[in-house]
């Protein structure tokens, strides 16, 4: 019964397009559990290069059943460009299947996103203006609009007018923003329908079933832990549950079914958008990690913010999560730095702290200690074996595994799809 949860351990882009796809080809179905198209991943497959935001990353893995759970927010319009985009490359996109619970983006929470930002000034969180979290907020405040409202015109309607009531108001008298008509949107969203209808299903059932018979299921998250609305670094958050808990609310499987859960860490930290970031270097280092790494956000195209790996933050994943396993990626961008430094505690108010702090004060004013590791030159892009490292690759990555609290199955040396290391199976 091989129940997989896949995420982020970091703030996110750590690569789990990759060890998403590594997995693919072994398992039945990937499900996306939560966030929309805020969320990206990059997978390499020979000489293509595929951007996903919304779909899971086993939409490129034939014979695998790629799921859109009830925890995922869906913007119909990148949904089906995103479709497009595939078939016109010759992608299979016809076993895809989308929760009827799922709910929709619609373009009055783009709005209320992008105004919101606007008018907050230097106090923005850093969103992505994608209507993310206005649609998670009318999700819990009960006027969401979900897939299967597509389906009646009545319901839709109704709920659409209920939305702007409020939303309206809020957009003349705060923003001085003109107010959004129902009837348009109302039309617009109805566009989508027929589209869509054909990939709409009771995911839950399909996936407990799954899981019964034997299939493996393998759940994707978007973000990462330290972008969990609950567990990140509120309130510079994403608007859902990345962690592994989110995974059994946003795609309706008990806790008792996941049997693995793995955690995606580079081998250094990024993050995107505002917040406090400990490791953070404002260097020749972080330009460096930031053009060899390539780290731009690949639904942002944002710079991102790179520094030294971060074992305290890495120790909070494996707890909060549960972890059983680490895919440590991108090792090679660490080639040529002859030495390595490793943030392994911090401090605060003069006193060590190796656990992250709870308090969000604590951890904005968290100063990185570090120990310094041997780099390495030698190329180990095309290294099969971990025996085929560098020796001081090699202690760099068990420092980590030391560090961090869960064994290393897997690593990244590079950004195609066979350019990995596997150390243990994800699937035993």
């Amino acid at each position: 019964m091989p129940a997989l949860v896949l995420l982020g351990a970091q703030w996110g882009d750590e690569g789990k397009g990759k060890a998403t796809d590594l997995l693919g080809g072994s398992v039945d179905y990937v499900v996306r559990y939560q966030g929309g198209n805020n969320a990206g991943h990059t997978v390499v497959v020979g000489d293509q290069k595929y951007a996903l935001h919304l779909l899971p990353s086993g939409i490129l893995s034939p014979g695998c059943t790629p799921v859109i759970g009830n925890g995922v927010v869906v913007d119909p319009a990148v949904l089906l460009s995103e479709l497009s985009g595939l078939n016109e490359r010759g992608v299979d996109t016809s076993k895809l299947v989308i929760s009827g619970n799922a709910h929709l983006i619609t373009p009055y929470n783009i709005t209320v996103d992008k105004v919101t930002e606007r008018f907050l000034g230097k106090r923005k969180i850093g969103t992505t203006g994608r209507g993310i979290g206005p649609t998670y907020a009318d999700k819990i405040n009960r006027t969401g609009i979900r897939v299967q409202d597509l389906f009646d015109e009545s319901i839709l309607h109704q709920k659409v007018e209920a939305a702007l009531d409020f939303k309206n108001q809020v957009l003349a008298k705060l923003y001085n923003h003109r107010a959004v008509v129902a009837e348009q949107v109302v039309e617009e969203m109805l566009g989508y329908a027929d589209q869509i209808r054909g990939y709409v299903a009771d995911t839950t059932l399909l996936l407990n079933n799954a899981i019964d018979d034997g299939k493996v299921v393998l759940f994707e998250g978007g973000q990462g832990t330290l972008l969990d609305v609950d567990h990140g670094t509120y309130p510079f958050v994403t608007s859902s549950n990345p962690t592994a808990g989110g995974a059994c609310t946003g795609a309706g499987v008990g806790p008792t079914k996941i049997s693995r859960v793995i955690g995606i860490l580079k081998a250094y930290t990024t993050r995107v958008g505002a917040g406090p970031f400990p490791t953070e270097l404002f260097d020749a280092d972080g330009e460096a990690l930031r053009t060899i790494g390539g780290e731009r956000g690949v639904t942002t195209g944002r710079d991102r913010r790179c520094g030294w790996f971060d074992a305290v933050i890495a120790r909070y994943a494996t707890r909060v999560n549960g972890l059983t396993d680490f895919f440590l990626t991108k090792l090679d961008v660490l080639t040529g730095w002859e030495q390595i430094p490793v943030c392994v505690a911090y401090e605060i108010d003069g006193k060590r702290v190796e656990e992250l702090p709870y308090s969000q004060t604590d951890f904005h004013h968290a100063k990185p200690i570090y120990e310094t590791l041997p780099g390495w030159s030698e190329d180990i892009t095309k290294a099969k074996t971990f025996a085929e490292l560098p020796k001081n690759a090699q202690a760099y990555v068990k420092a980590l595994e030391e560090m961090s609290g869960a064994p290393i199955s897997a690593i990244g040396v590079g950004p195609g799809r066979d350019e990995t290391i596997q150390i243990n199976s994800f699937l035993d």
